[in-house]
């Protein structure tokens, strides 16, 4: 078992849905996949809040064992996204994003993180992604996540990044934006032809496509019977995936790659059957054991 680092937004979210609606609720990359990866292993957060950041949520971490050497409260207010989904829920509507104290994040890590051996780069800016890296010494694996902004504004930086990160997390339409080419399955080889080694093309309610050293490996989501909230389903199907690896700590082979995949969508399909890290907070191993048992029942 390995530490796992991450660097990503810690935020309130305000969202809306067919089925409801929340403000203001605890979210951000960083948070969805520190509360999945801990399950797993131990995890170190890179991140920035203000002044207006509730101690309580800050504990909701701690509670998970997560390290909050790296996560910085300074002046201002925190990082908040409003956004709302439509009937089908495949994509989110933003309706407005304030940056606040994230607009000037500039990460610096802790002594005691540069060693760190897994590393993931939620979805910010690739240089800041590259600037995290810098400051690792010798990690044994590094994922990234990214989004079409990135991909419009950064991709010059974007494509330096890929050639030093292991495993690309991305959907469907930012891989077919990040290469230009429509189908997933030459989509998905020319990114690994790009850089990483392995690409899981995150498909929400229809699963993943994974990819790597010529082989292909797809299943569908759990399936829910009620989604209330899709947000942060990526980032914690991230955290299943990395903390999966970081708990076996053998590498990138095709079994664990597969094993990470599920444990993937295992942990997202808790995540949208609330709002926010609603269904995340109280979540335990026998009620991930029960479900996996479920899940292999249906791709069996």
């Amino acid at each position: 078992m390995s530490d796992i680092l991450v660097v990503g937004s810690v935020a309130y979210d305000s969202i809306a849905t067919p089925l409801g609606e929340v403000d203001r609720t605890l979210g951000g990359s960083a948070n969805y996949f520190s509360l999945v990866a801990s399950l797993f292993s131990p995890v170190k957060v890179v991140g920035v809040v203000g002044e207006d950041y509730e101690d309580r949520d800050l504990e909701l971490l701690r509670t998970r064992s997560v390290d909050l050497e790296g996560l910085k409260r300074v002046v201002g207010k925190t990082f908040h996204w409003q956004g709302r989904y439509e009937a089908d829920m495949n994509e989110a509507i933003t309706l407005k994003t304030e940056l606040n104290v994230f607009k000037d994040f500039n990460p610096t890590l802790p002594k005691t993180y540069s060693n760190s051996k897994y590393v993931f780069l939620a979805n910010i800016d690739p240089e800041l992604q590259i600037k995290v890296l810098d400051q690792v010494s010798e990690p044994r694996l590094v994922g990234a996540d990214t989004m079409n902004f990135w991909i419009d504004s950064k991709r010059p930086q974007l494509l330096e990044l890929l050639k030093r990160i292991d495993v690309l997390l991305i959907n469907e339409a930012e891989a077919r934006q990040l290469t230009g080419q429509w189908n997933i399955v030459q989509s998905v080889k020319t990114l690994t032809e790009w850089g990483p080694k392995a690409v899981v093309v995150k498909r929400g309610e229809y699963g993943f496509v994974l990819f790597s050293e010529g082989r292909h490996f797809i299943l569908p989501a759990f399936p829910v019977a009620e989604v209330k909230d899709p947000t942060g389903a990526g980032d914690s199907f991230a955290g299943g995936f990395f903390g999966y690896l970081s708990r076996v700590d053998k590498g990138l082979s095709w079994p664990d790659l597969k094993q990470a995949c599920m444990n993937g969508c295992l942990l997202a399909s808790f995540t949208v059957e609330d709002f926010g890290l609603s269904a995340l907070r109280g979540l335990k191993w026998p009620a991930i054991e029960g479900r996996r048992a479920q899940y292999e029942e249906v791709i069996r």
